[in-house]
């Protein structure tokens, strides 16, 4: 009998596996050195200096991986696709954007122990792009989450911190718990954990009694991925813990679980509707969270004169939009259809660069703004900014026209993107009246959008500066926030370098 662990082709396999996680491994290397570090006599300056060098050499280390078709193998817990190598480069460049944002957050003596949870969470998240088995999606998610934990509770000791970060630990451990029931299902009626296996398992099961074993299935596993994209009802914490927690967790959370969310929705679902192939269940199921997702972010922002809880309810409400993706590609009758179903999984991945772009820029604005004495809490904080602060201005002002999705910038190119998606769904496709009626709510919803958005420009442009804040002028910060301000205005007047990246990575030709 041939002993399975001299095969060649598992030899291969786990060769190529370890060449995968290289990057990886050189984040956490640099978490470690940074814990070490933070035992001396730690700076913030050097902290920063070695989270940068090890984000540059697992850049470095990604681009020297070989060609990603080499790598791909049905039976590895991680594939080496175009789509995980696109998710990798993203959440390196991520990781750049959040050290420069990081450096006014806490003292010298937190700021080596707080960067180092940093790129384990942002290892968590490229290790997420790969993932095609189970088993390495909830430790990929696991990475992310419990670095989450330790970042909203270092940098600011006080009694809000504390309550947001134990409202996100309770929170992530019931996502994490619904996650899991879901994903023992999937592994009860297949056998299996590996993502290309369950895929080629479940259409089998569509006429048999399992059927409605998958059903609970994808439902558990929406809701477990839900609460990290702060889909509705799974949003509820995100207020709370965007006012509590630092200002730069708050940018965390507004994106990077996103990123890790989205995508896993873009592997699984034509895993979970591959069973329903005459049935609607589960793409009813989106389109229900992507209408009420977006409606309910945008209304309940309007009611908000805390920033943090504004921009709160705003991710829910992008969350709303990107589900339209995740509608639109869901779809039985779109799965048919290749090409509309490509086009609604490019509009996913360039609308989270563009959302991620402008967004965190928001925060990093904020984050400039913020001195020791004050920091920017409410809209009424941001009075007189066009004449206090002429550049930060105009930049706040460049996001929020790109939240609002006026044209020329990057959020107008991803909903026009998105919005052009549901459309396109072919007249033979189930549902086909109602992705036209999501695309009328979305754009109400644009319109319900652009008023509290004009309310914070209004304030920055017309108001009398009262109190104006005096932002100790900080390098970091600002290079992050002129650096998602290129990048808005760049993909907004010239998107298609991000179209071919996006086409790229889901191989559309």
């Amino acid at each position: 009998m041939s002993n399975p662990l001299l095969d060649p082709q598992v030899d291969a396999t786990l060769q190529n596996v370890l060449l995968l996680i290289v990057p990886e491994a050189i984040l956490v290397f640099t978490a470690c050195v940074l814990f070490l570090y933070g035992t001396m006599r730690p700076s913030r300056r050097g902290s920063v200096l070695i989270a940068l060098l090890g984000l540059v050499a697992a850049n470095v280390a990604l681009w020297m991986v070989p060609e990603p078709d080499r790598l791909i193998s049905t039976v590895a817990p991680l594939i080496g696709d175009s789509l995980a190598f696109f998710v990798r480069q993203l959440s390196l460049f991520t990781g750049f954007v959040f050290v420069l944002i990081s450096t006014k957050e806490g003292d010298d003596r937190h700021a080596p122990d707080y960067l180092a949870c940093l790129l384990v969470a942002i290892a968590g998240v490229s290790l997420t792009g790969a993932a095609n088995d189970l088993v390495t999606i909830f430790l990929s998610l696991e990475m992310i989450s419990i670095p989450t934990y330790i970042l909203l509770y270092l940098p600011r000791q006080e009694k809000s911190s504390q309550e947001a970060a134990v409202k996100y630990f309770l929170l992530s451990i019931l996502s994490s718990g619904l996650l899991l029931f879901g994903f023992s299902y999937l592994y009860g009626v297949t056998g299996v954990t590996n993502l290309s296996a369950i895929t080629k398992i479940l259409p089998r099961l569509a006429s048999s009694d399992l059927s409605i074993l998958v059903l609970v299935a994808s439902i558990m596993v929406i809701a477990g991925i839900g609460f990290r994209i702060t889909a509705v009802p799974f949003h509820f914490y995100a207020p709370d813990v965007y006012q509590g927690g630092p200002t730069g967790m708050a940018a965390f959370l507004s994106f990077v679980p996103k990123i890790a969310g989205f995508i896993l929705l873009l592997r699984i679902f034509a895993l979970i509707t591959g069973v329903f192939p005459n049935s609607n269940q589960v793409t009813i199921l989106l389109w229900s969270l992507a209408a009420i997702t977006m409606t309910f972010g945008n209304v309940l922002a309007l009611l908000q004169d805390n920033l943090k809880r504004m921009l709160a309810y705003s991710s829910v409400a992008h969350s709303g939009y990107m589900l339209m993706g995740i509608a639109v590609a869901a779809n039985p009758g779109v799965q048919a259809s290749n090409t509309v179903l490509m086009h609604g999984s490019e509009a996913i991945l360039f609308y989270l660069v563009a959302y991620g772009a402008m967004t965190v820029g928001v925060f990093a604005a904020l984050m400039y703004l913020n001195t020791p004495e004050r920091s920017v809490e409410s809209i009424d904080d941001l009075a007189g900014l066009g004449q206090s602060n002429g550049p930060t201005a105009f930049m706040m002002a460049i996001f929020l026209f790109s939240l609002i999705g006026l044209p020329l910038t990057a959020g107008f190119a991803g909903k026009f993107l998105l919005f052009t998606s549901a459309l396109a769904v072919p007249t033979t496709a189930p549902m086909h009246t109602l992705y036209v009626v999501l695309v009328v709510i979305a754009a109400l919803n644009a319109a319900i959008a652009a008023y509290y958005y004009l309310r914070v420009l209004g304030v920055m442009f017309l108001r009398t500066p009262f109190n104006p804040p005096k932002p100790i002028h900080s390098a970091y910060p600002y290079t992050a926030m002129v650096f998602c301000a290129v990048i808005t205005v760049l993909f907004g007047i010239y998107p298609w370098p991000l179209l071919e990246l996006s086409k790229n990575a889901l191989g559309i030709p």
